[in-house]
């Protein structure tokens, strides 16, 4: 079952929208799903669906309700590649985060075990570690997250478990970052990287020309693995 619902900010005095997917029975954990700079898609609603589908509660806000609500981006149509780069350029990370956190807030009583994961992909990777590192989210899962090198220092205040999903022929992430990416988190036990060699930004992506279906597979399978070990 999936709906459209509205989430309080933290200061309560606004409200966003959000996509929701519900198992069937019970749900004892939930993950958050964070959208690539295209919105809340067909492609972040069907990520949203399959973990419902194995009996997540998942949910993807819509973090660009600053800027323009209810943005759907394809990101193999030009222009709306062109529409998808504006808005992340004007768009307020730490404002996000706190969207993010907000969600978390709103799904955690909604589970029987009150654990919360959160996932995202491109943008959502970098919001991902962030949230990693500025919230009391259980475990998180980054893809082919861009602009890390400035966020390594955040490491240090990350206390629960966090992976990353890195493309080695990343067209957004170049080689040096990858290796400071490396430096910094490798030694940090709480953190695990994986390379996917040839592989270039939205390689997991749910629909379209990006995908590579065997680097996709073999991805999601580990952040399932990971799931569900630390949100038991």
């Amino acid at each position: 079952m999936s709906e459209t619902v509205s989430i309080s900010t933290l200061s309560g005095d606004d409200s966003f929208n959000a996509y929701l997917a519900a198992p069937i029975g019970e749900a004892k954990s939930a993950i958050v799903v964070i959208q690539e700079i295209f919105g809340v898609n067909e492609g972040i609603r069907q990520k949203c669906d399959s973990l419902a589908d194995v009996g997540y509660l998942a949910i993807a806000p819509d973090l660009f309700w600053r800027l323009t609500p209810g943005v759907e981006l394809d990101p193999d149509n030009e222009p709306n590649f062109q529409t998808a780069l504006d808005l992340m350029g004007k768009f307020n990370q730490d404002a996000g985060i706190r969207d993010i956190e907000a969600t978390i807030k709103h799904v955690r009583p909604m589970t029987s075990s009150g654990k919360v994961g959160a996932v995202g992909y491109c943008l959502g990777g970098r919001l991902a570690y962030m949230t990693a590192a500025r919230t009391d989210v259980n475990a998180t899962v980054g893809y082919y997250a861009v602009g890390l090198d400035d966020l390594l220092h955040e490491h240090n205040a990350i206390s629960h478990p966090l992976m990353l999903h890195i493309a080695s022929d990343d067209g957004f992430v170049n080689a040096e970052t990858q290796a400071k990416m490396h430096e910094v988190l490798d030694r940090d036990p709480k953190i695990t990287l994986y390379d996917y060699e040839g592989q270039d930004h939205g390689f997991a992506t749910e629909f379209g020309k990006r995908r590579n279906e065997e680097a996709a597979t073999l991805a999601d399978s580990r952040t399932a693995e990971f799931f569900a070990e630390h949100l038991a």
